[in-house]
């Protein structure tokens, strides 16, 4: 191949293929790493991102995309355990260790946070070079296609421990979405009795597929369900997944006393809380965002072991010559769940055929 390929952002709804950065075809610095993107995952940001939602911070042309797999191609100077053909994905953070959040042990949230993909470039190319500490090993038996899923299984993972989720609690999961279904997932993994709230009868029947328990709050009384299941108390936990109104209104109201809210959904506006029921029943809420890499690390392990079935939530996968259809596709909705954008030389060679 003598041309590599990447999909640009280049304004609202507006996403094009065309020849990577020229730049690209350099050695990668010292403690840096060229890796061959395998798959790419669309995730919500990015169809924010596709909308033109995030013109203010992300400057077209610009590539993205951070839910990946790939392989190592080659290591700059300094960079050790890493070699040609390594399997790996990459914890899209970079940090500036300086600041008062860092200071405090939470970069993950840094104050002046580089999320690659969306500050900086991102994995929607044939060849991408990141930091080496960003990277993350994989086993070589797992699919490449299947860890394209450790990222949002991360952000599950950080969601399900900042909720402080234990054995045997009642989880209420609010959005079945790819990241509610993940949650829930990795929530069950945890000893706890989960349902799942979500409209779209695809992704309940998907959700169900994977042994969920869903209900549709449009035909149910999602808070008389939960009195019924928990005997009058109310869950102890409820995962806030779907980015609505109604969602939110929904979450507070099936809670127990002392029952814990966690914020997962990105809300683009301000949102009415009930907080007479949060002062009456004593609530907490909870916000979560991003991950840092014991959550990546317990991705790998919960993906390569199937108690995440990465395999099941995967929809589509499309070449990268066909990323905008893909994205066009998501963006009117359907019965999808997780769309992959495949990278790889042999799939950008066949699309061009």
């Amino acid at each position: 191949m003598t041309t590599t390929l990447a999909a640009r952002y280049t304004g609202a709804r507006v996403l094009t293929i065309g020849a990577a950065d020229t730049a690209d075809a350099a050695p990668p610095g010292p403690g840096s790493v060229e890796l061959a993107p395998a798959y790419v995952g669309i995730c919500g940001t990015d169809l924010h991102i596709f909308h033109g939602d995030m013109d203010a911070r992300v400057k077209a042309p610009a590539v993205i995309g951070h839910e990946m797999s790939g392989r190592v191609v080659r290591v700059g100077a300094g960079v050790e355990g890493f070699a040609p053909g390594d399997p790996v994905t990459v914890m899209p953070l970079r940090w500036d260790g300086t600041c008062p959040a860092c200071l405090r042990g939470n970069r993950h949230v840094c104050q002046n946070l580089d999320f690659i993909g969306i500050d900086s470039p991102g994995a929607m190319q044939q060849r991408w070079t990141v930091p080496a500490d960003t990277l993350v090993r994989l086993p070589g038996s797992l699919p490449l296609d299947r860890a394209a899923l450790v990222e949002p299984t991360a952000v599950a993972v950080h969601d399900v421990g900042r909720a402080g989720v234990r054995e045997g609690e009642r989880v209420v999961v609010v959005g079945g979405g790819p990241v509610g279904v993940l949650i829930a997932l990795v929530a069950r993994s945890a000893g706890a009795d989960v349902r799942v709230v979500e409209l779209s009868a695809h992704r309940r029947r998907l959700a169900e597929q994977l042994g969920l328990t869903v209900w549709d709050p449009a035909a149910e009384d999602v808070s008389q369900l939960v009195q019924d299941w928990t005997g009058d108390a109310g869950a102890d936990v409820a995962f806030e997944v779907s980015g609505a109104e109604a969602g939110v209104r929904t979450a507070v109201d099936v809670l127990a006393v002392r029952g814990r809210l966690c914020l997962v959904a990105i809300h683009p506006r301000p949102r009415e809380v009930n907080l007479h029921r949060f002062f009456w029943r004593e609530l907490t809420l909870i916000g979560a965002r991003l991950y840092d890499r014991t959550d990546f690390e317990t991705a790998v392990r919960l993906v390569a072991e199937d108690t995440i079935p990465a395999q099941q939530l995967i929809s589509r996968v499309v070449p990268l010559t066909e990323a905008p259809a893909a994205f066009e596709a998501l963006e009117a909705g359907g019965d999808v769940m997780k769309v992959l954008i495949d990278c790889t030389d042999e799939s950008a060679e066949a699309g061009a055929a």
